[in-house]
């Protein structure tokens, strides 16, 4: 890219850092001055690559060490960037990395559609999947009356530090093997989509359906929802590798490991609601009246379209930012 096209595509931004630096009046919050800084030092890279000795490069150094007096100066901690976290840069995150989410969707969707078809036109698929000892014990449960009996097979503490960890790790991994331009990611949705569907198909063979969506959809709701989402956050690091548009490859891929680390630690309450309610509540679920396992689940589908997809439209418009990489 010329210099004169790199200047005309970022000037408004480097403006609106001016503004912030001066305290001439800005309304920048301070999340958004963290955001623009991080894109301010990615801007100063390029720079420094492309126009060495350059105007551009000179002025962008000059206004990033004014960023950083002014985001130091106003850092803010404890109690107050938590809240911060969860109310703005989260959300901000989300809306930023639409696209990504619907990616990942649409590839987990795909994956439980062709598991719940390879175990209708494969008999021993279900048993390769899931293996021969969950599917006969399950068998057995069915039998007995008790297809859910397995969430009763463990102590409820350590089910619940179990559960809430393994399910922690599986979101960490669908996020971390994005670095391998994103194709890790996939591959991690597409074995626990498959994974889904073969099960679910599985319980309709032995005519327990409506029994297993009662109960595992009580803590599955937030459980795969945040699968699908730690994915969208690997699906961003990935993209930042494959597409650095005008940033350096690295920056790029570091720029998009950060926000999709920080979607990945959002996530970790979500998991920790998703275990408590699978090793408390869904173990009675049997004799739960269907109401109340249908209310817990559309809670659970209400807080996750309300606060990963909804929300976010409203702070993106209160604040007024498209964080969106450039392109060259």
């Amino acid at each position: 890219m010329r210099e004169a096209a790199f200047v005309k595509q970022n000037s408004t931004k480097w403006q609106r850092l001016e503004e912030l630096v001066a305290q001439r009046g800005a309304t920048i919050t301070p999340d958004e001055a963290s955001a623009l800084y991080i894109e301010l030092n990615d801007d100063l890279s390029y720079a420094r690559t492309f126009y060495p000795g350059a105007q551009v490069t000179a002025y962008l150094n000059t206004l990033a060490t004014g960023m950083h007096r002014h985001i130091y100066r106003n850092q803010r901690t404890g109690l107050g960037r938590f809240v911060s976290f969860w109310k703005t840069e989260l959300p901000l995150l989300m809306a930023a990395t639409r696209p990504q989410l619907a990616i990942s969707a649409a590839v987990f969707l795909v994956a439980v559609l062709i598991g719940g078809l390879s175990a209708h036109y494969d008999t021993t698929f279900t048993r390769l999947i899931l293996g021969d000892g969950y599917v006969n014990m399950t068998l057995e449960n069915i039998k007995a009356g008790k297809p859910m009996a397995v969430y009763g097979t463990t102590g409820m503490m350590d089910m619940f530090f179990g559960i809430t960890l393994n399910n922690i790790m599986v979101s960490f991994y669908a996020f971390a093997f994005g670095v391998l331009l994103s194709y890790g990611t996939w591959w991690i949705l597409v074995q626990n989509g498959i994974m889904l569907g073969a099960f679910q198909y599985f319980m309709y063979q032995e005519g327990v359906l409506r029994e297993s969506l009662l109960a595992i959809w009580l803590h599955g709701t937030i459980e795969i929802s945040c699968i699908v989402i730690a994915g969208s956050a690997g699906i961003v690091m990935g993209n930042g590798l494959l597409f650095p548009g005008t940033y350096t490859r690295l920056a790029s891929f570091r720029r998009g490991a950060l926000q999709g680390m920080k979607i990945v630690i959002g996530l970790v309450p979500c998991f920790i609601l998703a275990g408590f309610i699978e090793s408390f509540i869904t173990r009675r679920s049997a004799g739960m009246h269907p109401a109340v396992n249908i209310t817990i689940i559309a809670a659970s589908l209400a807080f996750i379209i309300g606060y990963f997809i909804l929300y976010p439209y409203q702070v993106q418009r209160t604040h007024g930012i498209h964080r969106t990489a450039p392109t060259a």
